[in-house]
C-alpha cells in the first residue's frame, strides 16, 4: 500500500488555502509514489502538520513556523522514497 500524508490545518486561521497548495506540490512531486494527500481541518487552533502514515514530519507550533517547500519535499522523500532525486530541491543553496 502507498503512503498516504494527512495535512492537518486550522480554518479559523483560514489556512485551507496554504494545506491545499502544499497538498498539490507533494501530489505533483510525489505523484506515483503516493496513495492519498488528505486534508484535514484541525480541531486545535493554530494547527499545521504534515504526517505521512501517521508519522510526524512537520507542526508549524514545535518548528516555530511554516516549512518552506523544498525542506517539506525533502522530508516527505526521504520518508517514502529515500533513494529519489528531487533534482534542484536537492541542490544546496548558494
Amino acid at each position: 500500500m502507498k503512503p498516504q500524508i494527512e495535512i492537518e490545518y486550522c480554518p479559523g486561521c483560514r489556512w485551507l488555502l496554504r494545506a491545499a497548495w502544499t497538498a498539490q506540490e507533494l501530489l505533483t512531486t510525489f505523484e506515483s509514489e503516493l496513495g492519498a494527500v488528505t486534508l484535514r481541518p484541525a480541531e486545535i487552533s493554530g494547527t499545521f502538520s504534515v504526517t505521512v502514515n501517521a508519522h510526524l514530519l512537520w507542526d508549524r507550533k514545535i518548528e516555530g513556523r511554516f516549512p518552506e517547500m523544498k525542506e517539506l519535499k525533502q522530508r516527505v522523500r526521504d520518508q517514502i522514497a529515500p533513494e529519489r532525486d528531487l533534482g534542484h530541491s536537492d541542490r544546496a543553496e548558494r
